[in-house]
């Protein structure tokens, strides 16, 4: 874990994860949601045997608490994490989930802790994936990757994580003889999606430590091989190089990442509709969807702020 950069906006952007076995993990739900309630950290965090996921945000020292605090707990040591900073708060609430996977595979025989492939570090990563016996596959979901990813990156073109492994059995031959470089936002899914390959009997299996996210802030955009903007799962919606927010907005309707050309369309109305989900709804449900964005613009007219949440 490297040390955070000092914030240049004052909202401190936690992404955090760590496989590890937690027995008792149970039982570190209400502390948890106890210690950063009492700090107004806002955001989600998940816990299951495999260990915790999250992303959280608050204040620069409610964050460094939070963070030394997990990493008290035994088995989270080494925690990997990703700063990044907003102008306001971008969750809602703050949520503290038991869960089956801290990242849904659905492959219960995984066990990213003792099995997972190689990390290369963001300054290493563009060697790698531009060596021509080197397949990148993108480790998300369709929409994620709509507005951003890696040149020449393989896109499995799922709606879910559940739905990779099935992709990589049907893609087999692909990877034959080959280095296998994936990556995912923060690191998590691409760790799970390496040890699961690594299963099937592949050697040279590599993945992007601290994801997306730690390429942005460390690599210089003119030496970058990402282009657009990278999805994140907050109100911030997405971020650009040196983790800068980006310009993507969400559609309301169907939380689908909206890119220029999609906010230009006829059939984008704020709250309502979008390209991706015009087609997909009835005309009643966009009568619904245009009364809740009435109501969200009232209060925000009234000086209530956000519509939902607290």
């Amino acid at each position: 874990m490297t040390t955070p950069p000092a914030p240049s906006q004052p909202v401190r952007v936690a992404a955090l994860y760590r496989f590890a076995r937690l027995d008792a993990f149970a039982a570190l739900r209400a502390p948890l949601a106890a210690f950063c309630c009492g700090r107004g950290i806002k955001g989600t965090l998940l816990l299951a045997h495999e260990g915790i996921n999250g992303t959280v945000a608050g204040s620069e020292e409610a964050i460094a608490a939070l963070v030394e605090h997990i990493q008290a707990i035994d088995g989270l040591a080494g925690l990997e994490v990703k700063y990044s900073s907003a102008a306001a708060m971008p969750f809602h609430r703050m949520k503290v989930r038991l869960k089956r996977e801290i990242v849904t595979m659905g492959v219960e025989t995984i066990d990213p802790a003792a099995s997972a492939g190689t990390y290369v570090e963001p300054g290493d990563w563009n060697a790698l994936i531009s060596q021509p016996d080197t397949i990148v596959i993108d480790t998300r979901n369709a929409y994620e990757v709509s507005i951003g990813t890696f040149k020449g990156a393989v896109d499995p073109a799922t709606a879910s994580f559940r739905e990779f492994p099935a992709w990589v059995e049907a893609h087999r031959a692909d990877l034959e003889g080959r280095k296998v470089a994936m990556f995912c936002t923060g690191g998590i899914r691409c760790e799970k999606a390496t040890a699961y390959v690594k299963s099937l009997g592949f050697e040279d299996v590599f993945h992007l430590r601290g994801g997306i996210l730690k390429y942005l802030e460390e690599v210089p955009s003119e030496q970058s091989l990402w282009q657009g903007e990278c999805f994140v799962f907050d109100e911030r919606v997405s971020v650009s190089h040196g983790l800068a927010e980006g310009a993507a907005e969400l559609c309301r309707a169907c939380r689908h990442p909206l890119t220029e050309s999609d906010l230009m369309s006829p059939k984008y109305a704020a709250g309502v509709s979008c390209p991706h989900c015009f087609d997909a709804r009835s005309d009643e449900d966009r009568k619904r969807y245009a009364e809740r964005q009435r109501q969200v613009e009232l209060a925000q007219a009234r000086g209530r702020g956000p519509h939902i949440g607290s």
